[in-house]
This record gives C-alpha cells, structure tokens and sequence, in this order.
C-alpha cells in the first residue's frame, strides 16, 4: 500500500493562535509531532501541510518536507484533501499537528489497519480514565458499535445513564486514514455540515454523508494541544515520556 502521513498545521487557530508553532520544552510543536510520526515512517513519507509561511519557514529550518496549501481550509481533512490533489497515494494518514507526544506504534496501528480495509476512513481512540475528561468540552467523545464502526462522536459527556454519571467512555485520538475517494467526496462540500458545525468535529463529516468510519484502539498517550491549559498538561507529558 502506498501511502503519504500528512501533518495538518494551520497557524490561525481560534482557540490558540499560532498553535502549530508554540513551544513545548524548546521545541516547537509542528517539530515534536513530525519527529514523533518519523519514528514509524520514513521521512519521504511525511510531511506537514500548512498554509503559513511562518510555519513554512520553521519546518524547512528542521529538514520538514512541506505541502503548501490554500487559506479556505474549514479542517484539518480539507487540507490532507488538498495535499491529495498534488500527491497521489493509495491511503492518507492525517495526525494533527497538535499531537506532540504521538505514539509511533499508534502511527503503525493506523497504517496496518488501512492496509486490511483500504476503502474504509479510519479514526483512533482510547479509554478515558477520568471524570475530568469525561466532562471536557474540548476532548471528542466516542461512541461505538460492536463491531468498532463509529456511532456518533460529541464534545458532550457521552455515553452517560440516566442520572449524568461517568460510568465509561472512550475519547477521540486525532490520527486518521483515508482513501483517495473519501477524501474526494469530503473536500466537495464548501460548508461545514450541521452536525459537524454544531460540534466542530470534522469526522461527522464523514457520517453525514454516509461513509462508515472504523475506529482503532489507540494508546492513551495522546495529549492534544487545543487550549491553552493544554500547553503544561504537554510538558509535563513530555517530560515523563523523556521526549
């Protein structure tokens, strides 16, 4: 299977301007995430997809093949869209560039399981091991089918009894798959769909137009940088892991 590992890296974040190149224990966070994807990947096969020369400039300064892409972006998966029209692949793996402690073996897990079902979008997730994170606003919820297709996905705290508690819940981890056509099928839409406005999470997408996304047990590393709270909560991950 050919594929490509796209890094998307917009630096007008609304909730954290210039996230991509915010810096975690010395080293920007585009930089942490890429060198966290080539531990699996071979470097020709990554690269970070941006529209800011800034960004543009602080890859190339540490070796980072870089696809330029528009400003009209709405996501993340726009832009892996966009790189998909200028490289031509079998299997697009999207790992945002606000990941900057991914695990490699997850980066692995993604690309065997699109190598046995290579017509299918794929999508990561783990256990959520606290009520704190049940109840973030900023973390994707994940709810499935027993067969691991996604359900629905909601920055609520779902699933939930009766009552409002926490009983068990898993969390999106933000690395996906793609064939060429389901990208093609997204990148067609020029607004964002209701669902997919309503909770700013761009794999509903994918359900509204009738695309089976396939979720993936993933490790429970992942701190996705989306706040600035989550800034500390990444060092001192990055710290722990010894990165």
């Amino acid at each position: 299977m050919s594929y490509i590992v796209v890094i998307p890296a917009r630096y007008q974040s609304t909730r954290l301007p210039g996230k991509p190149l915010i810096n975690l224990c010395g080293v920007p966070m585009i930089v942490r995430t890429y060198n966290q994807c080539i531990k699996f990947a071979p470097a020709d096969k990554v690269c970070v997809a941006t529209d800011s020369q800034q960004i543009k400039d602080v890859c190339e300064q540490n070796g980072i093949r870089v696809v330029m892409t528009s400003e009209n972006c709405m996501t993340g998966t726009d832009r892996v869209a966009e790189v998909a029209e200028q490289i031509n692949v079998q299997t697009y793996i999207n790992v945002q560039g606000d990941e900057p402690v991914f695990n490699p073996d997850d980066l692995r897990a993604l690309v065997q399981a699109a190598e046995k079902n290579p017509d299918e979008v794929i999508n990561g997730y783990c256990s959520i091991q606290d009520e704190e994170q049940f109840r973030s606003h900023s973390i994707p919820k994940v709810v499935l089918r027993p067969d691991g297709r996604l359900l629905y996905m909601s920055r609520a705290p779902i699933p939930t009894n009766k009552h409002g508690d926490f009983v068990n819940a898993w969390r999106q981890v933000c690395a996906y798959a793609y064939p060429r056509e389901s990208l093609q099928s997204f990148a067609k839409i020029q607004s964002k769909m209701q669902l997919e406005k309503i909770e700013d999470i761009e794999i509903l997408r994918f359900l509204e137009l009738g695309w089976e996304v396939r979720m993936i047990s993933m490790s429970n590393n992942s701190v996705a940088v989306d706040i600035p709270e989550d800034k500390l909560r990444a060092e001192q991950a990055i710290s722990s892991m010894g990165l």
